[in-house]
């Protein structure tokens, strides 16, 4: 890798007579070169296939197979962008993101072609990557060489959707020089070396996978290793298989991985670190302790508006220090909160003041969405970028993730940090993952309601919650959901609008504390009803 590259398709063209091995899937093997080939080779098909007066746009309906890193070189060689289609979308709202996205050609596998049966989807055409026909249409391309002659870093890149809860999916704008620039400052960031294997486990339709493993692999020549979707059973095998010494995450995929059986063998690979966001720093000690593998914790708008780094004396529970431009502003009156106060336990005491949306002031690479000029807007407030997301920030200038713009909690009129009711519920010994949520107050408000996977004994948990010292008086969970397991998003996001959307009247076990008690006992229907009429009174 050299600093002057500007563009993916440059990144995939170096590639281009290294004939080291370079991308892993299942059992099949490519090396650099063919993997440079490859991407060539579906580069001058899709030239080829592309209307004169189409939009420069395919989308990608994919498991992380070969053939999703091979479209992402073909596009960034064609000076196309790829939509990721999120297979876990249904009906009409899968067919409204393929045609949201302008995708003239659709490439899919055949597992999914029943997604797709009953979808109108006029003018689009379906490359299907497993069959005959597929192989037969690459054919005569295959002894094309890469030309990143056509490639500007303005070219649109990725066009990938946000996982927000409300609303249809935004699609997020990333064009080759931003991507190019983001695996290159990775490489700096973490030493990435070209003997190094990037473990690639979470989905490819989404920014995290793309920009934080496939990018910065490319970008210094290391391999890539493929998982076609994640399995906490089958991590430390394709560790170990792959020999992967970088893998990312997202959401509650280490609590999965933490999950699993212990074994006397746990250290017994290369891996050396892990890079991704919401672990919690409970599950990442643990993760440390158990594997010898440090994750490290950051923050990234999926837009690329706003980003904090780790850094050396960060204190514990604080995502890094705040760079310029960034900032924790009240969303009503937009101006700067004052710093987080803490007691000796590390409680924060001025929630309420100190809680706020983090927005950078300082130049970012925002880029924009597809054709959504309102959700821009709400992006680019006063001349800089409102990420939506909760924050606070203490006296020494450390940023502290409170939640996501709708986990703020209300309770008696005080707001109270999701995340960090979170990060407190988590040290309990039963819960293999946690989330802390606002469920409507009958009269006022919200209520705190935790929903843990794992085991629960609600004297235990009273105890446990009674025993933790930086646990506020108003934070304790009133309600306590108990599942198997968490649900997720696509993304391995715990899905939290559906929680929400839920609250107590679930189908699972709920467990509540009553107004004034400090034990918890099932919630019955009666005491559901009594509550409703609390707050009828």
């Amino acid at each position: 890798m050299e600093s002057k590259t500007r563009t993916v398709a440059e990144l995939v063209a170096a590639r281009w007579g290294d004939h080291r091995p370079g991308l892993w899937c299942g059992e099949l093997t490519l090396t650099q070169h063919e993997s440079a080939a490859g991407a060539a080779a579906r580069a001058a098909l899709l030239a080829d296939l592309l209307p004169r007066d189409a939009v420069r746009h395919i989308g990608v309906l994919l498991d992380n197979t070969e053939e999703f890193p091979l479209w992402l070189g073909a596009a960034a060689l064609a000076g196309a962008a790829v939509a990721g289609i999120n297979p876990t979308r249904r009906g009409a709202e899968l067919a409204r993101d393929i045609l949201h996205t302008e995708c003239p050609v659709l490439v899919t596998e055949r597992a999914r072609l029943p997604l797709l049966a009953d979808l109108d989807l006029p003018g689009i055409r379906l490359l299907v990557t497993d069959t005959p026909e597929y192989a037969a249409l690459l054919a005569p391309y295959a002894g094309a060489e890469p030309d990143p002659s056509r490639a500007t870093p303005a070219d649109r890149l990725l066009l990938y959707f946000t996982s927000g809860s409300t609303g249809a999916p935004k699609a997020a704008i990333c064009s080759q020089g931003r991507l190019a620039a983001a695996g290159q400052a990775l490489v700096r960031q973490f030493g990435v070396r070209a003997q190094d294997v990037h473990y690639v486990c979470m989905p490819m339709f989404h920014g995290n996978a793309v920009i934080a493993d496939w990018a910065p692999a490319l970008a210094a020549g290391a391999g890539v290793a493929l998982r076609r979707r994640f399995s906490a059973s089958g991590f430390l095998a394709d560790v170990r298989r792959y020999r992967a010494t970088y893998f990312t995450y997202v959401g509650r995929a280490v609590q999965y991985i933490l999950a699993t059986e212990e074994r006397a063998d746990d250290r017994d690979h290369v891996l050396r670190l892990g890079f991704g966001t919401e672990a919690g720093a409970v599950d990442a000690a643990a993760f440390e302790r158990r594997f010898g593998v440090r994750l490290v914790e950051g923050y990234g708008s999926s837009e690329g508006g706003a980003a904090i780094q780790w850094a050396p004396g960060t204190p514990p529970g604080a995502v890094g220090p705040a760079a310029p431009g960034l900032v924790v502003l009240d969303p009503a009156t937009g101006r700067e909160c004052p710093p987080a106060a803490f007691d000796a336990t590390g409680r924060l005491l001025n929630g309420e003041q100190a809680i706020g949306e983090l927005v950078n002031r300082a130049p970012n690479p925002f880029e924009g969405y597809w054709r959504n000029p309102a959700a821009e807007a709400e992006r680019r407030r006063a001349g800089a970028y409102w990420t939506g997301d909760l924050f606070y920030r203490d006296a020494a200038g450390y940023l502290y993730f409170a939640g996501r713009g709708d986990d703020r909690i209300r309770v008696d009129g005080e707001n109270l940090a999701a995340a960090m009711i979170e990060n407190i519920v988590s040290r309990y010994e039963g819960a293999a993952a946690v989330a802390v949520y606002g469920v409507p107050d009958p009269v006022t408000g919200d209520q705190v309601m935790a929903t843990i996977a794992g085991s629960f004994d609600p004297a235990g948990f009273a105890d446990f919650l009674l025993a933790q010292p930086d646990l506020g008086t108003k934070m304790a969970p009133r309600f306590v959901r108990v599942v198997e397991r968490m649900p997720v998003t696509a993304t391995n996001k715990i899905h939290r609008a559906l929680l929400r959307k839920e609250g107590h009247a679930c189908a699972d076990p709920v467990w509540w504390r009553p107004p004034g008690e400090s034990s918890y006992r099932p919630l019955t229907r009666e005491d559901a009803e009594a509550a409703r009429q609390q707050g009828r009174a």
